[in-house]
C-alpha cells in the first residue's frame, strides 16, 4: 500500500511534550512572544515526526501540537464562526471538559488565510518525503451540533448546509494546493447519531434526517476531491483525559453512511464493549473504503493481548475482506491539550506494537 490508510495507521493527535505545556503557560503569562511559542512548537513537531517514522508509521501527523482542542481551533478560524467560553464544558462520562465552544456569527465561508493551511506547508517541509504527511481537521458535520447555528442568520438549515459544503470544498482545495494528499475528517457528531438518546443534532431534525443530511454534506464536499487525494473519516465517541462522551454501536448509521459515504477509509472505534459488534461493517462495499479498526485503546498504556487482536480481526473479516482491514488506536492520544492518562513512552510502545502486529496479522492471502 503506497497511500493511506496504511495497514498500521493512527488517528492523529499525540501527547504534548512538557516543553509545549510550559511554553503555553509562559505565553499566557506574557513571558514569551507568539513567535517564540511557534518556534518551540515547530521544534517539538520536528522531534515527533522523527519519532513516528522511527516506530514504523508510514503516515505521520504534527500531533496537533499547535491546537488546544481537536476541533475548535480549526472551526473558529472559518469566516462566520467564533470561539467563546460557555457556562460549562462538554459533559463526558465521569468528567466535564474545559469550557470552550464555537458558534455561528455570520455567513460561513473558508478563510483564505486559515492558519492551518500555512502550518501544513511547514509541516510537509519537516516531513520532507520521508513519510506521508497526514492532515486532520474536524468534520463539517461538527457544525450541526445543537446550538451552533444562528437561526437569525440561517433560518433554513439547507442554506446553512450548502454554505458549509462550499466552505469545506474550498478547504479541501486549499490543503491540496498546499501539498496535502492525506486528509482526515474527525467526526464525533456522526458517531453520536448512534447514541440511544439522540441529543446531538439540530432539534428540528429527526435522527434519520440528520443522518441523511450528514451524508449529503460529506459526499457533496467529496465531489471536488482530486483523484490522488485520500480523504478518510474518523468516527469518535469522545476522547478527553481518557474519558468518553457516549456509547453505542454503529448500527443506526451503517445502512446510510457506511454504505454510501464516498470516503477512502473509515477509522472506527472498536477498543471495548461500548462499540458493539462488527456486523455494521457488512454495509461497507467490498473493494471500497479501507476499514481502520481501532482495536487498541489510546486511553491507557497497557498493551492489548496479541491473541485477542488476532481473534478480533478474524471476527471482523466475516463482514469485510481482510484486504480492506487496517489497524490503529481507537482515537488520538490527546484530542485536547490535556492529553490522555498515559505516558509518552507508553504511547510510543503502543504505536510500535500496532505496526508490528499489522505487519504480522494482516499479511495478504492469509
Amino acid at each position: 500500500m503506497t497511500k493511506g490508510p496504511f495497514k498500521a495507521d493512527h488517528v492523529g493527535s499525540l501527547l504534548r511534550p512538557e516543553r509545549i505545556h510550559n511554553a503555553r503557560k509562559d505565553f499566557k503569562a506574557g513571558n514569551i512572544s507568539k513567535e517564540e511559542l511557534f518556534k518551540i512548537e515547530t521544534e517539538e513537531i520536528e522531534k515527533v515526526v522523527d519519532k513516528q517514522i522511527e516506530v514504523g508509521l508510514k503516515a505521520v501527523t504534527d500531533g496537533e501540537f499547535r491546537r488546544r482542542f481537536w476541533h475548535t481551533d480549526f472551526l473558529e478560524q472559518l469566516n462566520g464562526v467564533e470561539g467563546y467560553e460557555p457556562e460549562q464544558g462538554y459533559t463526558f462520562v465521569g468528567e466535564v471538559t474545559e469550557a470552550w465552544n464555537i458558534r455561528n456569527n455570520g455567513k460561513i465561508s473558508f478563510n483564505k488565510n486559515h492558519p492551518h493551511v500555512e502550518e501544513f506547508k511547514l509541516f510537509k517541509k519537516i516531513v520532507n518525503g520521508r513519510a506521508v504527511a497526514k492532515q486532520t481537521i474536524p468534520s463539517p458535520n461538527q457544525l450541526f451540533n445543537e446550538g451552533i447555528r444562528d437561526k437569525s442568520i440561517y433560518p433554513d438549515i439547507k442554506d446553512y448546509a450548502d454554505d458549509i459544503i462550499k466552505t469545506y470544498q474550498d478547504a479541501v482545495k486549499a490543503f491540496y494546493d498546499a501539498g496535502c494528499r492525506y486528509l482526515q475528517f474527525d467526526d464525533v457528531y456522526i458517531a453520536g447519531l448512534n447514541a440511544e438518546d439522540y441529543l446531538w443534532g439540530d432539534t428540528e431534525l429527526s435522527r434519520q434526517e440528520a443522518i441523511d443530511l450528514a451524508l449529503y454534506v460529506v459526499n457533496s464536499i467529496l465531489e471536488v476531491k482530486p483523484d490522488d487525494l485520500v480523504i478518510t473519516t474518523h468516527l469518535c465517541r469522545g476522547n478527553y483525559r481518557s474519558k468518553y462522551a457516549f456509547e453505542g454501536s454503529y448500527a443506526k448509521i451503517a445502512p446510510t453512511l457506511f454504505k454510501k459515504e464516498k470516503v477512502d477509509g473509515f477509522f472506527l472505534e472498536y477498543d471495548d464493549d461500548k462499540s458493539g459488534d462488527f456486523k455494521p461493517l457488512d454495509y461497507i462495499p467490498n473493494d471500497g473504503p479501507k476499514v481502520v479498526l481501532g482495536l487498541f485503546t489510546s486511553k491507557h498504556g497497557e498493551l492489548e493481548d496479541k491473541e485477542t487482536i488476532k481473534e478480533r480481526i478474524k471476527e471482523a473479516s466475516q463482514f469485510i475482506p481482510k484486504s480492506q482491514i487496517c489497524l490503529s488506536p481507537q482515537c488520538g492520544f490527546a484530542s485536547t491539550h490535556h492529553g490522555n492518562l498515559l505516558t509518552e513512552e507508553e504511547q510510543w510502545n503502543k504505536l510500535r506494537y500496532i505496526v508490528e502486529l499489522a505487519e504480522e496479522l494482516l499479511v495478504e492471502g492469509e
